[in-house]
């Protein structure tokens, strides 16, 4: 009697162990994801904080250039500052002006002192925190640009190496290229997915039995 078989000696079995990572495979294939999407959240943050939050706010980056401000902002850092009211400028808040009204040429450093001047406006006597001295003149208002927001050690200089259009061009690239590059591996992780599941799915086909050999013996008994 033919006993029914699923498998064929000797036959393998179609499934998923043909397309199967190998785990070498499998920590590459992390590692290369982790470092993607890595780069990718790096791209996005440097846009926010680059163009995207300073351009909503109103506000304006400026890279620190000296060691006047250390140790909070060494040289490298992004300080980015909002405009602030006169009135609303207190000691202990830290500035960014213009050296000279008009010119682009600024300095980021902090209130120590406010004083009245001759027509009746504020003048902010500043000093760098690492210097030993205040600044040689105090600051009208209108030198003023603004206070400061917040800061990123070391971000000013991407800031200052992409100015301008230049700068808002290659960040959108970068971040763009990272978006798509994004989507694909999530569309391969969800073919795969798919492929896997119907290769696993797949029922081998089991022949019908034989019922021939099971049939019944005649036996002729002699009268």
């Amino acid at each position: 009697m033919t006993t029914p078989t699923s498998e064929t000696p000797g036959t393998e079995t179609p499934g998923t162990d043909a397309v199967e990572r190998t785990p070498r495979q499998r920590a590459m294939h992390i590692l290369w994801q982790t470092v993607s999407w890595f780069l990718l959240a790096a791209a996005f943050a440097m846009l926010c904080t680059t163009i995207l939050i300073p351009k909503i706010a109103g506000a304006r980056p400026y890279t620190v250039l000296t060691g006047s401000m250390k140790p909070d902002y060494p040289a490298g850092s992004l300080v980015v500052v909002k405009p602030r009211t006169v009135s609303s400028i207190h000691v202990g808040d830290v500035i960014t002006y213009q050296i000279e009204s008009g010119k682009a040429d600024v300095v980021t450093h902090r209130v120590i002192e406010v004083q009245e001047g001759p027509d009746q406006q504020p003048r902010f006597i500043t000093k760098g925190d690492n210097n030993n001295v205040p600044d040689a003149e105090p600051v009208r208002p209108i030198q003023v640009r603004g206070v400061l927001w917040y800061s990123v050690p070391y971000l000013g200089f991407v800031n200052t190496w992409f100015t301008g259009t230049k700068r808002t061009i290659i960040v959108f690239v970068l971040a763009g290229l990272l978006f798509v590059y994004g989507g694909w591996q999530f569309y391969v992780d969800w073919r795969d997915g798919r492929r896997a599941e119907a290769e696993g799915t797949d029922e081998t086909t089991v022949p019908e039995p034989d019922n021939t050999d099971t049939a019944p013996l005649r036996t002729e008994v002699e009268s």
